[in-house]
């Protein structure tokens, strides 16, 4: 059967179940109120703060679109707005203390789920995995 399947589909796959997993035990963990679009600008946002700007180009949408999710975002706890030092006139998105929590919960989750594919795979075949995805990255990747 995986040999009529894309590669893309075949990268998807488990990427989607790593998500579901993860969005679940968000769940679990009292952070239910968190969906997949959020999660795609969420992911984006850069250790010292980035503009909406950023994330929307990076998420692949418009830049209204990233704005109504992180007014969505900062409502809920996950993510602060405050003064670019760099530009007195911009603000950056920040992960805020709600945000950083759900974050470890998440960490969590996918270390799980990645010792279950080592489980399934072996270690051998799942290091060759991650070297590969991490050398198909450097040309899929513009913002590594």
């Amino acid at each position: 059967m995986t040999e009529s399947l894309n590669t893309g589909l075949l990268l998807f796959l488990p990427y989607r179940a790593l998500e579901f997993r993860v969005f679940e035990g968000l769940a679990a963990a009292g952070f239910d109120d968190f969906t997949p679009a959020q999660a795609r600008v969420f992911q984006r946002i850069a250790p010292g703060g980035s503009r909406t700007t950023e994330l929307a180009e990076q998420a692949g949408i418009t830049k209204q679109s990233a704005s109504f999710l992180v007014d969505q975002l900062e409502r809920a706890g996950y993510v602060e707005r405050v003064p670019d030092p760099a530009d007195g006139r911009a603000r950056l998105v920040r992960v805020a203390e709600r945000g950083a929590r759900s974050v470890e919960v998440s960490r969590g989750i996918v270390a799980e789920v990645e010792a279950e594919w080592t489980a399934h795979l072996g270690a051998r075949r799942m290091a060759q995995l991650r070297t590969l995805l991490a050398d198909l990255r450097e040309i899929t990747d513009p913002w590594r």
